[in-house]
């Protein structure tokens, strides 16, 4: 028996490669699925099951590509109502693969259709449980998605669920069973999660908060303090896993339409698409397309792109480093972004060469910052990261714009002033700044390296929330 994580960084996510005897089962795949095929070639095995724990609210799975390449079956827990085939498990439900079996438990909470799944060995032996959104290491799914679809299904109602799914599915299984869950630190489906991608169950009992002794009520208290909203894009994306979507190919056949200066100017005016430039934040400083927007691809490209980009069905026109268009397209379909309709080709440099106008956006080092700032002029700090890391510490006197929700409170930029601004490490400052450019914001300057060199120098005055 084989059993493989396959990580994606980008969205703290983990999909499942578990082959027993020649016969091969994914759990809640990614959108590109050449590389489960690829993999299971390889070995000269069949995908003979596709396993969801449920409706994805963060990413599309791959479900209806894999079983097109493969005719492997879906299979989805009880009360999924999926517009394709797909087999509907019962609860405890057994799958034979090879000589193991995989078990559906049905664990409604996190969505009402959660299931996790049972490995045992060819001993009947429990091995591992693959725990979706039910179970994270360290945390448990957030209660409050399921109310995109049903609105009687409050966040408490969801968390009560939860707690029975737990407490009679899941905790009386054996505490050496490994732990496998979908998501990890950097997810937004939870909002405790570790950075450790798999754990025994018994370890969790101990040191997970949600799997303390507890009542009911005080695990519906627990569970549902402290949540932020959802990204948008997240019901869009449940949507797209529940009725279907366009093969992963014809989105890459659009998306990766090279388009010459004069063709991509040409698109942009006709289409009114969106001009994401996904190069570097420094690199795009320097130059870039007027009113275009920077999300750099070497990043937390795809959740940022849901955060902030709310139609998902919006045309967009791609600004890229070479060979890197491909790559694009493919973690902007994982968060159902499918409308791509062309790259710049030979980037930036075709782009000036053509005679194209440019745009920049000032950045500066924390050295140029505190010259500045010894010089006596007063300074307007503007800080971008999430309010618990601002109230953690911050430059004093700075204003705490969330880039999460910069639509909601960009009236709190003054268009007139000037602001220095930051977020931890230079990633999401750019983003910021890029996005306010294109809105006429055009005193922003960036501070390069973000509160981490403004820390490191020594040179600020800071302050922190009492502890």
């Amino acid at each position: 028996m084989k059993v493989e994580q396959i990580y994606t960084g980008c969205l703290a996510q983990g999909a499942y490669y578990i082959e027993s005897n020649g016969e091969v089962a994914i759990i809640d795949p990614l959108r590109e699925v050449k590389p489960y095929i690829k993999k299971a070639a390889s070995r000269n095995a069949k995908i003979k099951y596709i396993f969801e724990t449920h409706f994805h609210a963060d990413f599309v799975s791959g479900h209806l590509d894999l079983a097109a390449e493969t005719g492997a079956v879906i299979v989805y827990g009880p009360t999924a109502k999926p517009g394709f085939k797909a087999h509907i498990a019962k609860d405890e439900e057994l799958f034979t693969l090879g000589t193991v079996t995989i078990k559906a438990i049905h664990t409604p909470g996190h969505t009402m259709e959660s299931t996790c799944y049972l490995l045992a060995d060819e001993n009947g032996k429990p091995k591992a449980i693959f725990s979706g959104d039910t179970l994270f290491i360290g945390d448990v799914g957030r209660p409050d998605l399921a109310q995109e679809i049903a609105a009687d299904l409050t966040q408490e109602k969801l968390a009560g669920f939860l707690y029975e799914s737990l407490h009679h599915k899941i905790m009386p299984l054996p505490d050496d069973i490994i732990v496998y869950p979908a998501h990890g630190a950097g997810s937004a489906c939870g909002k405790n999660m570790s950075r450790e991608t798999s754990d025994t169950l018994g370890n969790q009992k101990k040191t997970n908060y949600a799997l303390q002794p507890m009542s009911k009520e005080q695990f519906i208290k627990e569970v549902t303090e402290g949540l932020t909203p959802p990204p948008a894009y997240f019901p869009q994306n449940v949507k797209m896993n529940i009725e279907g979507y366009q093969s992963i190919a014809t989105v890459l056949e659009h998306g990766t339409k090279a388009l010459a200066p004069e063709e991509f100017e040409a698109a942009a005016n006709e289409t009114g698409a969106l001009m994401l430039d996904t190069r570097a934040p420094e690199v795009f400083a320097e130059a870039f397309i007027p009113n275009s927007v920077n999300i750099g691809i070497d990043g937390n490209f795809a959740p940022w792109v849901g955060a902030l980009i709310p139609d998902i069905k919006q045309p967009v026109l791609l600004i890229t480093d070479d060979g890197r268009a491909e790559e694009v397209v493919t973690r902007l379909a994982r968060v159902g972004y499918d409308n791509a309709i062309g790259y710049l080709k030979g980037g930036m440099k075709a782009w000036k060469q053509a005679g194209k106008e440019t745009d920049h956006i000032e950045s500066i080092p924390v050295e140029e910052l505190s010259r500045r700032l010894q010089k006596g002029s007063g300074m307007h700090f503007l800080d971008v990261r999430k309010e618990s890391e601002f109230e953690e510490e911050h430059i004093k006197g700075a204003l705490n714009v969330e880039l999460d929700y910069i639509n909601d409170q960009v009236n709190k930029v003054d268009k007139n002033e000037t602001y220095y601004v930051h977020c931890a490490g230079g990633y999401r400052s750019m983003i910021f700044n890029s996005i306010l450019r294109s809105r006429g914001y055009d005193k922003l300057i960036n501070v390069q390296g973000g509160y981490k060199a403004i820390q490191q120098s020594g040179r600020f005055e800071t302050t922190a929330a009492p502890r």
